[in-house]
C-alpha cells in the first residue's frame, strides 16, 4: 500500500508541478518577446529571428527558477490532497505524515537529478545558440567561427581569438587589404585594450608588405582606429550563466592564467553546483504548508504564501550572491548560506507539522 501511495503522490506534485511549468513558460515568453522586440528590424534580426531567439531562451530562464517551480508544483499538489481530504483518509489508515514527506521528497530527489542533467548538458548548449544566433542576426559584418570572431573594418578585416569578462580582446588580428585585393598589412597583438583614447593594441608585431618584400615591426603599443564598439564586443564577452559546470571550471583557470577576476564565475559555479539541493529544500519546505491545510485553512491563501516564499528564494539567493562579491563573502558561502536557512526554516516548520 505504501508503494501505491508513493506512486499517486509523485503523480500529483508531478502533474502539478508541470502545470507550473507551463504557466511560468508563457509568461517568460510574453515577457522575453516583449523584450526582444526593440531589437526587432535592426539588421537581419526579423520576426523568425525573434522567435527563435525567445524560444531558444526559455530553458535557461526557466532553470535558474526551478526551484520556485518545485516548490509551487509540490505545494499545489499536495494541496490538492489536502483540499479533498485525501491526506486525512492516509492519515486515518496509519500512514504517518513522515511517510507522506519522504514521499514528496523522493520526488524531488528525482527533479533534482533532472535538472542538473538539463542544466549541465542541454541549457548550456540552447543558450548558447540563442546568443550567437541573436548576435550574428543584430551586427552587420560579423561572423563567429571555431577561429574566433571575425568582422570588416573598412578596408581592414579583423579576426579576434577571445573576448574576456572585462571587454579586452585576446590574440588579435588585423589584415589591410589594398583595392580589397592586395595584403599590404598584418598586425598581430597578444591583447586590446579600450581605454578613454580609443582600442590600443599590445604586443604588437607587425608585418608591412611591399614590392621588395616583408618589413617586420615589433611594437609595444599601438594605437589601434576600428568602428568595433564595447556594445558589439559584449555580445561576444562569455557569461558565465551560459556555461556548463565543466566549462565554467575550464573558465576559471584560463581566467586565473590570465590574471582576471573569477569571482563571479566561481559563484554561478557554486549556485549550478547547489541546484538539486535547492530543489530538495523547496520540496521539503513546500510539505509543512499543504499538511497544515488538513487543520484547516484555504487553497488559495496556503499557495500564495508559497509563492511568496519562493518569490522570497529567488530574491534571497540572488542578492546575497552578489552583495557577497562586493563585501568579500567567498562564493561557495553566497551560494551554500541562503540555501541552508530556508532548510533550516523548512525543518522548523515541519516540526510543527508532525
Amino acid at each position: 500500500m505504501i508503494r501505491l501511495l508513493d506512486r499517486y503522490i509523485a503523480s500529483r506534485i508531478l502533474v502539478a508541478t508541470a502545470l507550473v511549468l507551463g504557466v511560468l513558460t508563457s509568461l517568460t515568453v510574453f515577457f522575453a518577446f516583449l523584450d526582444a522586440l526593440k531589437d526587432y528590424g535592426q539588421a537581419n534580426f526579423d520576426l523568425y529571428q525573434v522567435v527563435r531567439y525567445v524560444v531558444l531562451l526559455q530553458p535557461r530562464k526557466l532553470y535558474e527558477v526551478f526551484p520556485v517551480i518545485t516548490l509551487i508544483g509540490t505545494l499545489l499538489g499536495l494541496s490538492t490532497l489536502a483540499v479533498n481530504a485525501e491526506l486525512v483518509a492516509m492519515r486515518a489508515a496509519g500512514v504517518s505524515i513522515l511517510q507522506i514527506v519522504g514521499a514528496a521528497m523522493r520526488v524531488g530527489f528525482v527533479l533534482a537529478i533532472a535538472v542538473s542533467v538539463l542544466g549541465e548538458y542541454f541549457v548550456p548548449a540552447v543558450e548558447n545558440e540563442a546568443q550567437v544566433g541573436r548576435a550574428k542576426a543584430l551586427a552587420r559584418g560579423v561572423a563567429l567561427q571555431k577561429t574566433g570572431l571575425w568582422l570588416r573594418d573598412g578596408q581592414d578585416f579583423v579576426n579576434i581569438g577571445e573576448v574576456m569578462p572585462d571587454l579586452s580582446l585576446q590574440r588579435v588580428n588585423v589584415y589591410s587589404f589594398e583595392n580589397q585585393i592586395r595584403l599590404r598589412v598584418h598586425a598581430r597583438a597578444e591583447r586590446a585594450l579600450l581605454t578613454p583614447e580609443g582600442w590600443q593594441l599590445q604586443n604588437v608585431l607587425r608585418s608591412e608588405i611591399g614590392d621588395h618584400g616583408i618589413v617586420q615591426q615589433h611594437l609595444d603599443r599601438q594605437a589601434w582606429t576600428t568602428t568595433l564598439t564595447r556594445e558589439v564586443v559584449g555580445v561576444f564577452a562569455v557569461q558565465p550563466e551560459q556555461l556548463s559546470m565543466q566549462q565554467l571550471t575550464h573558465y576559471i583557470e584560463h581566467l586565473s592564467r590570465n590574471s582576471q577576476s573569477t569571482e563571479r564565475y566561481r559563484l554561478v559555479l557554486w549556485q549550478k553546483l547547489l541546484m538539486p539541493l535547492a530543489v530538495v529544500v523547496m520540496v521539503l519546505i513546500a510539505t509543512p504548508f499543504a499538511l497544515g491545510q488538513t487543520r484547516g485553512g484555504t487553497l488559495s491563501r496556503r499557495v500564495f504564501a508559497g509563492i511568496m516564499l519562493g518569490l522570497l528564494f529567488v530574491v534571497v539567493t540572488r542578492s546575497f550572491g552578489h552583495f557577497g562579491l562586493l563585501y568579500g563573502v567567498a562564493p561557495m558561502l553566497g551560494a551554500l548560506l541562503p540555501i541552508l536557512l530556508f532548510l533550516f526554516g523548512a525543518l522548523v516548520l515541519l516540526r510543527r507539522s508532525v
